[in-house]
């Protein structure tokens, strides 16, 4: 692979330099005031354009732009025909499309397959804008207005879908988005790095196809291709082969307790912490020296590709689909990864390794460009829905280590963190102060896909690079992380110090099984940082869901719910815990949602929407709805079988569950409850579930009790919050408070649609 060279560090010759647009143009005239006569690069992209860094098409745009490069945006195109697509002319470099910060379809529809009626994205949050698989139709769309212009391929749907993936809309397993955008190139994760790589050598006169070494990129080859002669290609099933693998070998000489803690700690809740590849050596090289050997093996595995089962095998083969996900999970550690490929049809999908993590100074380099800060001016008055929600918050850091198996944002982001410098995080709270309209003094948000995983890491970087463990901290927090929340401690004393700044939420996913190992960050964030609610995610009370999820038990919500109200109650302050959970998830028996159900019951916990699990591209989760079987073992046709809920009867049950309390759900309930033989759960005491009967004035979930509690916009109003979006809903918390809890999960596939960043820990 090609060394890595920072963001910032390509010369740029006098001919290209330019000066920063107001906006990235989105037509001719804008082109033409700036005296373009053309695009380097075109990108083109599914939400509205807003000039913001949590919004990917100005991000990349206004990175490609301090590198020297004239770009353009064509947003939200009309997909029926070409013309859109030809809006700014041919592009000198390449068209770059994306479906925009959310997978289009999980944008466009509901865990229940229905048609959403809004979309966050799209001004006045109207709905019908972006088509179904977006990526593929806007590259094909591109492909036919210019025949001959280069498609690059990006976004959170491009990696989610580069190898064949189980789709749950139209239920089957579909092929990589490569062959059906017909793309040139795609660039998955978060792409700075091969962007800019990938822009410049091709602005050097390098032929798109030639292109092949490139960390984060993959691109489709004739069967059977290799880079060089020296490389070699292994079978998946050398990398994963039946039965217990032993640890993975340490090239680094860690110490005894740090090899178990990092690689075989999790052994007895999961063999995903120990699985390892099986290299194949020379004889020579045993004959080498310890250092030599390991640098030999080292060279060895940069230079072996890893095939997976193809396509047409794994489209009717569960066993062999669940094998070829847990490999691909296993090859995510940019440290050690391989490249891998599979088979469709008579060529093949080539992965590079993940790309590598972005250093503080580049990431500070990426916040910092010359960013309007708003939407473009041609939507006018109109509201962004996702604008109006971000508008005030500041992304600190990007990745997520926890690993949860229905998460999208490990596979996009990878796990390793990467964090922006104080400085940086504070100048931008300045600039919200001093260039941001409405800005009234309070800042919505610190965080980013979690709130408290800033700067922290492996301490040992040679652990870090070597580890193929899927999570940091499941079953348990490894001894090898990091955990000190000081300089979260110290960036959250400096921001609310800033003059103008009155005050500043914390509403990111907190991850509180890390948050309580510091109780001074959790007084911290408790007595300054909380507007009256803080969204939690438990997403369970039951091991079984637990375990397939790959979440802690709920021991730690009840830790962390102690520290909470203790220093709530010390800073004299009425403060209240959301919980989030999903209904329905792989791994969840009718058992477990009503196990669920009574400890909601028994906390005075009323949810009034609730999330039904929703299958996403490349998820563990979603291989264990498709295939029934679980990735984070060893996949055999005998291993173990996962409980999994698919019909729709099934999953309306689980939902009924969580609101147990609504007289919509009792007859469903009712009926559950006698088959399961708890009819001692229906009934009108306060020890009974449902009623016996839906009359006016029975059970938990009357409307007279219901209506005696305030209402949404009243109780945000009570906290300072800014007013609930549509599908926000109420909940009954103890001892009686009533508080808004949002229905949207958010680590399904990316930010949710009300969010363009942002997650539920």
């Amino acid at each position: 692979m090609t060394a890595v060279q920072n963001l910032f560090s390509y010369p740029v010759p006098a001919a290209r330099k330019i000066a920063p647009a107001p906006f990235l143009p989105m037509s001719r005239a804008e082109m033409t005031a700036l005296g373009w006569d053309a695009c380097d690069v075109i990108l083109v992209t599914g939400d509205a354009y807003i000039d913001h860094p949590s919004f990917g098409m100005a991000l990349i745009g206004r990175l490609l732009e301090a590198q020297g490069f004239r770009v353009g945006i064509i947003s939200q195109p009309d997909w029926l025909s070409v013309d859109a697509f030809r809006a700014l002319g041919k592009p000198n470099l390449y068209f770059g499309v994306t479906a925009g910060n959310m997978d289009s379809m999980v944008n466009r529809y509901t865990a229940d397959r229905k048609i959403r009626s809004d979309d966050a994205y799209t001004p006045n949050g109207a709905a019908g804008k972006r088509p179904d698989r977006a990526l593929v139709v806007y590259a094909q769309r591109a492909r036919e207005a210019f025949p001959e212009a280069n498609i690059v391929i990006g976004s959170i749907e491009a990696s989610l879908r580069r190898i064949a993936h189980y789709d749950y809309w139209s239920d089957k397993v579909r092929r990589s988005v490569l062959p059906d955008s017909k793309a040139d190139i795609l660039l998955f994760g978060n792409a700075e790095r091969a962007l800019v790589a990938l822009t410049h050598r091709l602005a050097a006169g390098e032929p798109i196809e030639a292109i092949r070494d490139l960390r984060g990129t993959a691109f489709m080859t004739k069967r059977g291709w290799l880079p060089a002669a020296d490389w070699s290609e292994a079978n998946s099933t050398r990398v994963d082969t039946p039965g217990r693998v032993e640890p993975h070998p340490d090239p680094y000489e860690m110490k005894e307790k740090n090899t178990e803690s990092c690689a075989t700690g999790a052994a007895a809740d999961t063999d995903a912490a120990i699985a390892a590849p099986a290299p194949v050596v020379a004889q020579p090289v045993l004959f080498l020296s310890r250092e030599d050997r390991q640098a030999a093996l080292r060279e060895q595995r940069d230079k072996t590709v890893i095939r997976l089962p193809a396509y047409d095998v794994i489209k009717d083969d569960p066993v062999l689909y669940a094998h070829a996900s847990r490999v691909f999970h296993l090859e995510s550690n940019p440290g050690n990864a391989r490249a891998m490929v599979q088979g469709h049809g008579e060529r093949d999908v080539w992965l590079n390794p993940p790309p590598l993590p972005l250093a503080m100074d580049e990431m500070d380099g990426v916040y910092d460009m010359n960013y309007a800060r708003a939407p473009h001016p041609s939507y006018g008055k109109a509201k962004i829905p996702a604008w109006e929600m971000i508008r005030f918050s500041v992304n600190i850091m990007r990745g997520c280590f926890g690993g949860c198996t229905f998460c999208s944002i490990t596979e996009h982001e990878g796990r390793i963190i990467q964090s922006r410098s104080e400085p940086s995080i504070l100048r931008e709270i300045e600039l919200i102060r001093d260039r941001t309209k409405g800005f009234t003094g309070t800042i919505s948000d610190l965080g980013g896909p979690t709130a408290n995983m800033y700067r922290l890491a492996c301490k040992d970087k040679k652990i870090e690079e070597s580890c193929r463990r899927l999570s940091c901290v499941y079953p348990t927090i490894c001894v090898n992380l990091g955990t000190d929340h000081g300089k979260l401690i110290q960036l959250y004393r400096k921001a609310r110090a800033i003059p103008g700044v009155k005050k500043i939420l914390i509403r990111s996913g907190l991850r509180y099984d890390l948050a309580v190992r510091s109780p001074e960050y959790v007084k911290e964030l408790v007595t300054h940082h909380v507007g009256g609610l803080l969204k939690i995610a438990p997403e369970h009370s039951e091991s079984g869901p637990l375990s397939k999820m790959m979440k802690p038990g709920m021991g730690a919500y009840d830790k962390f719910k102690e520290l909470f109200d203790r220093y709530s109650k010390e800073a004299g302050k009425e403060q209240y815990l959301i919980p989030y959970f999903i209904a329905a998830h792989p791994g969840t028996t009718d058992l477990d949602m009503l196990n669920l159900a009574l400890w909601l019951k028994k906390n005075d916990f009323r949810l009034d929407q609730v999330q039904t699990f929703m299958p996403t591209p490349m998820a563990l989760a979603t291989t264990m709805y498709h295939t029934r079987k679980n990735p984070l073992r060893k996949v055999t046709p005998d291993s173990e079988a996962v409980e999994t809920v698919r019909t729709g009867k099934v999953r309306k049950l689980h939902k009924a569950f969580l609101r147990y309390h609504d007289p919509a759900n009792w007859e469903i309930l009712r009926e559950a409850l006698q088959r399961m033989g708890r009819s001692d759960l229906i009934g009108s005491g306060v020890q009974h579930l449902v009623p016996r009967h839906a009359a006016p004035g029975q059970g938990a979930g009357s409307l007279e009790r219901r209506a005696e509690t305030p209402g949404v916009a009243q109780l945000a109003r009570k906290f300072g919050q800014n007013k609930p979006r549509p599908g926000a809903a109420v909940v009954r918390t103890p001892p009686g408070a009533t508080s808004v809890v949002t229905a949207a999960t958010r680590r399904k596939a990316g930010p949710a649609p009300a969010a363009p960043r942002g997650g539920r820990k």
